[in-house]
């Protein structure tokens, strides 16, 4: 400050003069025979010049610009003068010492003697330099990041917190990390001292809880999720209650899984679990189409019988019905009925059947008609009209005198056996 308050008056010092630091005796000596400027400066020379300057600039003017006075007293209000002009320049420095700048997304916390005094706002901002006053800078839109159970890798395990046990009284290595920011960046400095690894030991706290209710199965497969909203609100109340003045935005899952030196024995365990449920769905595969088919067959058998119930119970009132009408005609006409009987009797019988035998009352012997194959001729013969094209002319076949005599005796029988029954009626 010396040097630049020199240089600032016209005052020239040179440090990298070879003469500096000799005896000023030796060099006083030694000036006759030099010329000016050569020798190491004087600094009550120097010293003299700078009071000179000052006194010009500032002091005498009331003195009328008396040189006859006192050298000494001079000497005295020119030191005074420029202690002053020092004294100014330190508490201009000293004053803007205290102005500092608060970044976008931060907020300036101020102190008088360690206590709170006021927050500003982002931008330029002025407090009382030190020792009154003193300030802190907190960054409330940083995102802060705590790890649990590991430090930043997954790989780097820390066992101390990984390891918890579980309620059915299992061994479990968690790694999570924890996702917070500030909302009170006052109750953040204040409050509590460490604040980084009080949350970190308010997450461990709260996972170690969680996971101490709940069994190891729930925590490795289904319960993930629910696990992590339980330990967010769980640390967010203990949060609020030491009132931390941090805000608890998410909790992540890095790995969920059984201790490394019973890895492989519980794989097995869980491969075991899912021939289990496999085999299990299987069963119920297996037991979802055959007994839906047994039902419908048992279902089916059950109509079927319902059916030929109904059916033989209807047949059998039909058949009665019938015959209590027969029985009712039989007794006003009993030839007719008779005759009926027996005309749709041996209708029934012959239409199942491709083969009649006559019985013929001129030579008492069995007539044979063919009529499977007279059927099979006409219909021969219809398919050969159906295939010429244009009109065909069908011959009319002559059956055999015998069959035509046979047809004859049979038509000749049925009148007399009409003939009669209208005699017994007339009787």
């Amino acid at each position: 400050m010396l040097v630049s308050l020199l240089k600032r008056f016209g005052i020239k010092l040179s440090l990298n003069d070879p003469r500096w630091g000799r005896n000023p005796d030796d060099d006083r000596k030694a000036q006759e025979g030099r010329r000016p400027g050569e020798g190491p400066p004087d600094l009550d020379q120097l010293w003299r010049d700078f009071n000179a300057r000052l006194n010009r600039m500032f002091g005498n003017r009331g003195n009328g610009g008396d040189s006859g006075g006192s050298p000494g007293r001079g000497d005295m209000r020119g030191a005074s003068v420029t202690a002053t002009v020092v004294a100014v320049i330190v508490g201009l420095i000293w004053l803007a010492s205290g102005a500092f700048i608060v970044q976008e997304g931060q907020t300036g916390v101020v102190t008088t003697f360690g206590k709170l005094s006021h927050t500003t706002t982002p931008g330029f901002n002025w407090r009382w330099p030190y020792p009154f006053q003193s300030h802190e800078t907190v960054n409330v839109s940083q995102i802060r990041t705590a790890e649990i159970g590991y430090r930043a890798n997954v790989r780097n395990k820390q066992p101390q917190e990984a390891l918890m046990l579980t309620d059915d009284e299992n061994i479990i290595d968690i790694q999570f990390a924890v996702q917070y920011t500030l909302k009170d960046p006052v109750a953040w400095l204040f409050n509590n001292r460490d604040q980084d690894e009080t949350v970190r030991q308010v997450a461990e706290t709260a996972i170690r809880e969680v996971v101490g209710r709940s069994k190891m199965d729930f925590v490795l497969y289904e319960g993930r999720e629910k696990v992590a909203v339980d330990v967010h609100t769980m640390m967010q109340g203990i949060v609020d209650r030491y009132a931390l003045g941090a805000l608890i935005t998410n909790v992540t899952m890095q790995g969920v899984q059984p201790p490394e030196q019973v890895q492989s024995a519980f794989d097995d365990a869980v491969r075991a679990g899912q021939d289990r449920a496999r085999a299990r769905n299987e069963g119920e595969a297996y037991a979802n189409q055959v007994i839906p088919q047994a039902r419908g067959q048992a279902f089916r058998l059950q109509q079927d019988a319902e059916a030929y119930r109904s059916m033989v119970v209807e047949n059998a009132t039909g058949n009665a019905s019938r015959f209590n009408q027969v029985v009712a005609a039989y007794a006003k006409a009993p030839a007719v009925t008779r005759d009926r009987i027996y005309i749709d009797t041996m209708q029934q019988i012959f239409t199942s059947t491709s083969k009649v035998m006559v019985d013929t009352r001129a030579n008492n012997s069995m007539i044979y008609l063919p009529l499977d194959k007279l059927m099979a001729q006409v219909a021969a013969g219809d398919a050969a009209v159906g295939s010429k094209s244009g009109p065909v002319q069908v011959p009319q076949s002559t059956p055999p005198a015998d069959v035509t005599q046979a047809l004859d005796s049979v038509r000749q029988r049925d009148e007399r056996s009409r003939d009669s029954s209208r005699d017994r009626e007339s009787r």
